[in-house]
């Protein structure tokens, strides 16, 4: 179980890889529609969004590829761990995001879920893939900061 942070938000799972795959130019939070197996297992901090992504049906989004096991103590009727999830935006949100997605090539990537107020949301990013060279490049500067680091700490 993750501790609150400051701000009243009980992260539950981040997306690191995210950061090294995408560039974020902007970010969206949003509700998710769940049932009450899920929202057990979000408690319990079980959940994998690694691989996963959203996108828009009939004028609604929708997450894909995430990944919340089933909770063992819940009843016969259990949820399927693999599901589509609906996601909670205003439609002129929703308009935008569809915009961006179809018109510029951005992707839109899950980076965190937490409890906001006893309530699940997600956090969206309209990202743009990196390329090689550019992972590259993010994992040198990354190197070179921890050999910085490293030799301050000697230093000193």
């Amino acid at each position: 179980m993750n501790p609150k942070t400051k701000t009243g938000l009980k992260i539950i799972s981040n997306n690191r890889k995210a950061k090294y795959n995408y560039f974020f130019t902007e970010f969206f939070e949003a509700g998710i529609v769940l049932k009450g197996s899920e929202v057990k297992s979000l408690r319990d901090g079980k959940v994998n969004i690694a691989e996963s992504y959203a996108f828009d049906h009939n004028g609604e989004m929708y997450l894909v590829n995430s990944h919340i096991p089933s909770y063992k103590q819940s009843s016969y009727n259990d949820h399927d761990p693999n599901r589509n999830r609906k996601l909670l935006l205003t439609k002129r949100e929703i308009n935008k995001l569809i915009g961006r997605v179809n018109r510029e090539g951005y992707t839109l990537i899950p980076t965190k879920i937490y409890f906001k107020k006893g309530k699940a949301k997600i956090e969206i990013a309209v990202a743009k893939g990196k390329k090689q060279y550019d992972k590259r490049q993010t994992k040198k500067k990354r190197d070179w900061n921890r050999e910085r680091a490293r030799y301050f700490r000697k230093t000193s």
